[in-house]
């Protein structure tokens, strides 16, 4: 519930970079811009033909992008973000999206969620996205109706039609559409189109909820959703930036880091810090994983997806 920016900086191999998919040439890069302006275009006329929409917002790349260009398109009166807050929602993030819907004069709904009240989510099955998704859904299409709204929207790109989401299902079952998808934006081009706006979240790193840290089959509880938080948080406040996933395994926690930085953690200070902050979020063991930060790697672990 909003692509890298392609950067303005050229190198001696005369290449730029776009945020997490790697380098293209300066003529790519040139191609690109029309073709995101063009996707641009239509996803700005398929909002255009809406009196308004409510959007499922979480303040991340994809969700925020949308709602600006959909305030954009249809004025303050012709938006309403929503934003879903329970356990499974780091505080921080919460709280950025809140500042960024001020900011950006969009407004704003917060609503609580109960995912956790749902046995079946609670018992972390491989479609657990499934059941958080239709809980957050049934509560925002009777808010939808209260609101006079007959649209509602999510943050879904088209790169994350090809990848293992099950929590797609429940929005498709009750109606919500995907603009982003729709017009065939990518993540990259996203956040090209964010940085172009200003938009501080261009260059944010994705952010999943902490239950994705849990290992399918471990039962998803308020306290090692907060002991992910709290390890998380620690990690942050070490300077650590970029991709960052505390997986919770019992009493172990394996780090995932971006590759680029791994030897710079391994080093016996830093490793020493970083294993102290870990253990003060409540966790005995603490394992850098040398593979570095996978999206999704549960997924792959658990046999999901191949790896």
């Amino acid at each position: 519930m909003g692509g890298g920016a392609q950067g303005r900086e050229g190198t001696a191999l005369n290449t730029v970079r776009v945020c997490g998919v790697g380098y293209v040439s300066r003529m790519e890069t040139a191609a690109l811009d029309e073709t995101t302006s063009l996707k641009e275009s239509q996803l700005a006329a398929w909002l255009g033909e809406r009196r308004s929409v409510l959007i499922g917002y979480s303040g991340g790349v994809d969700s925020t992008y949308l709602a600006v260009v959909a305030r954009e398109v249809l004025g303050r009166d012709g938006v309403v973000a929503v934003l879903g807050r329970s356990a499974s929602v780091p505080a921080a993030q919460s709280e950025s999206a809140r500042a960024v819907a001020v900011e950006r004069d969009i407004a704003l709904r917060v609503v609580e969620t109960s995912e956790l009240s749902d046995a079946r989510y609670a018992a972390n099955p491989v479609n657990r996205c499934y059941f958080c998704k239709s809980t957050l859904w049934e509560t925002l299409v009777p808010l939808a109706r209260e609101l006079g709204i007959e649209t509602i929207v999510d943050g879904t790109n088209a790169d994350d039609v090809a990848e293992y989401r099950p929590g797609a299902q429940a929005g498709t079952e009750r109606g919500v559409h995907s603009p982003l998808a729709l017009a065939g934006l990518t993540k990259a081009e996203i956040r090209a189109l964010s940085r172009a706006r200003g938009l501080s979240t261009w260059s944010q790193p994705s952010a999943p909820c902490l239950a994705s840290r849990i290992p399918y089959g471990t039962v998803v509880t308020s306290e090692r959703l907060a002991q992910v938080e709290r390890a998380e948080d620690q990690l942050r406040e070490l300077g650590i930036s970029g991709n960052l996933r505390v997986r919770h395994h019992g009493d172990l926690a394996r780090i995932e880091l971006d590759s680029a930085i791994i030897a710079e953690w391994l080093q016996p200070l830093n490793a020493s810090r970083l294993v102290a902050a870990v253990r003060a979020a409540g966790f005995a063991r603490v394992a850098i994983d040398l593979r570095g930060f996978r999206s999704g790697s549960l997924n792959v672990l658990e046999g999901v997806v191949a790896a």
